[in-house]
């Protein structure tokens, strides 16, 4: 039987860049729901905030799996499947209004619909598709979309809010991303598997090999970092900025939004430095300069000029760590099970996401600030930076698997 012919690399880096766009942008302007909804429902913050660290837990708990299905099924089916489970998460929030199922369902949908429609998801396909000396650059390449997606959706959720109702939002975002994704998702057909020399791995022998792999190990620990940091900061930022005297609201917008504009850049050149570069310095010096510039933005006195510089610097750092991360994931470990392994890492990230969105509720509910959540942010950011020095880029050398 013969077998379909696979997109190439242009195709399938247009249909992830749509599928990213939707997936990232749309769930990076949850942010935007807390209020409206804690208000309608009588809820405090910690509510909606845990609601959404379910998700960023899930997210990363289903990772995995999503890889192990990528793999075996292929990136389209699982892409589909996300899209599905991402509209359904959709009306979800819009319809319930009980805590207890509002955050069990949104999290289940929304964390398996992000499992199987974000990074993690498409990483695979793109590893596999692109030659070895073009991988760092296309990582980089999707990473932009994603932050396309953030810079373009923000201002579409908060008029949608505006003119509409937060409920009505939530309708119309789930109808676009069923029409707009699933044709998408038909065009990430991966390659068909070439035969490579030496030891063959079965998944669960890859999954052992990484988990005990100290340079592995160093990785997944940076990563929590980059989860807690930006989650907090995508969800709790216009709160924040609220709670301190800036009451327009498009003060919060265009600064979710600067974050994704010059994000496009930042993981664009991080990409693009990843071929040419050690991929760990550059993690390292992204992480450091988070925290420096997080320091920087609590130190300054606070303006609508200070938010929109803050926005801007940490934009440029802000998803800058993905193509780096996947790109040191399948220089030691290869391509093969790069979707899982990817899937492995991303749990770390989410991880941190659910602490970070979580904590940030729960020490503003006791303290009436995110006082102590901006400290933790910028010391785990020092955390990161020394944790990447150390980790050895190099392929792993496989002598014999019968143990493995």
């Amino acid at each position: 039987m013969a077998q379909q012919q696979a997109p190439d690399l242009k195709t399938i880096l247009i249909a992830s860049g749509v599928v990213l766009t939707l997936a990232m942008g749309i769930r990076h302007g949850f942010g935007f729901w807390l209020q409206p909804i804690s208000q309608a429902h009588g809820w405090t913050r910690e509510t909606y905030s845990m609601a959404l660290a379910v998700q960023n837990l899930l997210w990363g708990a289903f990772g995995p799996l999503a890889g192990i299905a990528i793999d075996k099924f292929g990136t389209h089916r699982v892409v589909i499947f996300g899209a599905l489970c991402y509209a359904a998460g959709l009306l979800w929030m819009a319809t319930i209004d009980q805590a207890w199922l509002f955050i069990a369902g949104s999290g289940v949908l929304l964390g398996l619909a992000l499992a199987c429609t974000a990074f993690g998801a498409v990483s695979g396909i793109i590893g596999r598709t692109a030659p070895l000396e073009k991988r760092s650059w296309a990582f980089g390449i999707s990473s932009a979309a994603s932050s396309f997606g953030q810079f373009a959706m923000m201002p579409v959720e908060q008029q949608l809010i505006h003119h509409t109702s937060w409920q009505s939002a939530f309708f119309i975002l789930s109808a676009v991303l069923l029409l707009l994704m699933i044709p998408m998702a038909w065009q990430l057909r991966d390659p068909a598997p070439v035969a490579s020399e030496g030891p063959q791995q079965s998944i669960r022998q890859a999954i052992r090999e990484a988990l005990y792999y100290r340079p592995f190990q160093l990785l997944v620990a940076g990563y929590f970092v980059c989860g807690f940091q930006v989650v907090f900061i995508g969800v709790h930022m216009p709160a924040y900025l609220k709670d301190r005297g800036i009451m327009d609201p498009n003060v919060a917008v265009s600064a979710l939004a600067l974050i994704g504009l010059f994000n496009i850049f930042g993981s664009y050149y991080a990409g693009k430095l990843g071929g040419l570069f050690p991929k760990r310095y550059l993690l390292s010096s992204i992480y450091l300069s988070r925290s420096i510039v997080i320091a920087l933005f609590l130190l300054a006195p606070l303006s609508t000029y200070s938010v929109y510089i803050f926005a801007a610097a940490m934009g440029f750092l802000w998803l800058s760590t993905v193509p780096l991360t996947n790109g040191v994931v399948a220089s030691i470990f290869g391509v093969k099970y790069l979707s899982m392994l990817s899937g492995f890492v991303f749990f770390s990230h989410q991880v941190g996401s659910f602490l970070g969105v979580w904590l940030g509720g729960y020490l503003y509910t006791l303290n009436g600030n995110y006082n102590i959540v901006w400290g933790i942010a910028l010391m785990l950011g020092i955390f990161a930076a020394l944790v990447n020095l150390p980790i050895n880029e190099a392929a792993l050398k496989r002598e014999s698997l019968a143990h493995a």
